[in-house]
């Protein structure tokens, strides 16, 4: 069952900045965001999002992604973001281990 999203891009091009967002969020990185509204969100990626398939209001078929992402300004909550909103990517780089799961054995 198709879902329903604000919008959805159809555009080669669009589809493969999308992909290319998407190759640039690893499981559970930490990163900033940088949205195409010029606000910044810091914080942990939950899940590598997938493309999939939506509806915008108007009932155009296209595509677009959810990013579960833990926003360190919100303790324990997770907020989810819409792909086409995030203008770059930028990976963090921390020692810190509590931003991560334990790896086995730890």
């Amino acid at each position: 069952m198709t879902q329903l999203a604000d919008r959805v891009v159809t555009d080669s091009a669009d589809i493969a900045r999308l992909t290319r967002l998407i190759e640039r969020l690893p499981d559970e990185g930490l990163v900033e965001l940088v949205l195409v509204d010029g606000s910044r969100r810091s914080g942990v990626v939950t899940t590598r999002p997938s493309l999939q398939t939506f509806l915008d209001p108007s009932g155009r078929e296209g595509i677009n992604a959810i990013l579960r992402f833990d926003d360190l300004r919100i303790e324990n909550r997770s907020c989810y973001l819409w792909l086409d909103e995030i203008l770059e990517i930028r990976p963090i780089q921390s020692d810190r281990r509590d931003f991560a799961r334990p790896a086995p054995g730890e």
